[in-house]
């Protein structure tokens, strides 16, 4: 199983890591951190070195109660990084987490190759458009509402059934647009509660029916750290269980903020899957 990046073809028929790369000032684990050009290239930096196959960019919080971030400011935050890193590190794989097709425009036109969007087009249906003429793969997350209210739309008939119906209605639409490679994304800590979260990771592997990648983002995210009691600077032991678990279930990508880690993980599983 390949993705174009760029022209590169990269096998994802055995795991990747999606180092994850947050220049806002207000995301829950890691804001405010990487907010000048050297801390920035220094991270990126670490996680290539790590293993990472990826690197996701992202200039807008979607964490529930984030301050919203303007199309202009969203574009002065990551534009500028994605040309800096691109003249740092010209084979790194860039992936732009926006939902707003000009950002994702003016960021594949400087060089980065995915783009990752929390609304599958819901919000700027012309992002599959700009994914298609940059011949971009389309990463595409299920999330009901806005992060602004996502948590008041958690009420499902069948929580598994809704997602893969969900799935298939988007993945049509991004077919009919022609996008080459889609992956899907189902969206823990999106429009599910804790329970809710912990039953898509139990039956991940229901997911494989739509016969695309799946990429798992749950990093630190309160699924862990609340259940646990703690906090997200403490959440990585959990992140790394939650991980694992994933993997065994049928993940081809990890979205995760510790690289090092997440390649573990995958050493590890893949052993285990020899056997």
């Amino acid at each position: 199983m390949n993705i174009n990046c760029n022209g590169k073809l990269i096998d994802i028929s055995s795991p990747k890591v999606m180092g994850i790369l947050n220049i806002t000032p207000d995301s829950f684990y890691d804001g405010n951190m990487y907010n000048n050009q050297k801390s920035i290239l220094s991270q990126v930096e670490k996680m290539l070195s790590d293993g990472a196959t990826f690197i996701d960019i992202g200039a807008y919080s979607s964490r529930p109660g984030a301050t919203l971030v303007s199309e202009d400011e969203e574009k002065k935050r990551i534009i500028k990084t994605v040309e800096f890193i691109v003249q740092e590190f010209p084979n790194a794989n860039l992936s732009i987490d926006t939902f707003r097709s000009q950002v994702a425009e003016e960021c594949l036109t400087a060089g980065a190759s995915i783009v990752n969007d929390i609304t599958a087009s819901e919000y700027d249906s012309d992002i599959l458009k700009i994914a298609f003429k940059h011949n971009a793969p389309y990463i595409m997350m299920h999330m009901r509402g806005t992060p602004g209210n996502m948590m008041k739309n958690n009420k499902y008939d069948d929580l598994l059934k809704d997602i893969i119906y969900y799935f298939s209605e988007k993945v049509k639409i991004a077919r009919n647009s022609k996008i080459n490679d889609i992956i899907i994304d189902p969206g823990f800590g999106f429009s599910k509660d804790i329970d809710q979260n912990y039953k898509v990771l139990k039956n991940l592997g229901l997911l494989k029916s739509l016969e695309l990648p799946i990429l798992v983002g749950i990093s630190r995210k309160s699924m862990i750290y609340k259940l646990l009691e703690n906090t997200p600077k403490n959440a990585l032991n959990g992140t790394t269980s939650l991980n694992t678990i994933a993997l065994i279930n049928g993940a081809s990508i990890l979205r995760v903020h510790d690289v090092k880690e997440a390649m573990e993980c995958i050493k590890i599983t893949n052993q285990f899957n020899k056997q």
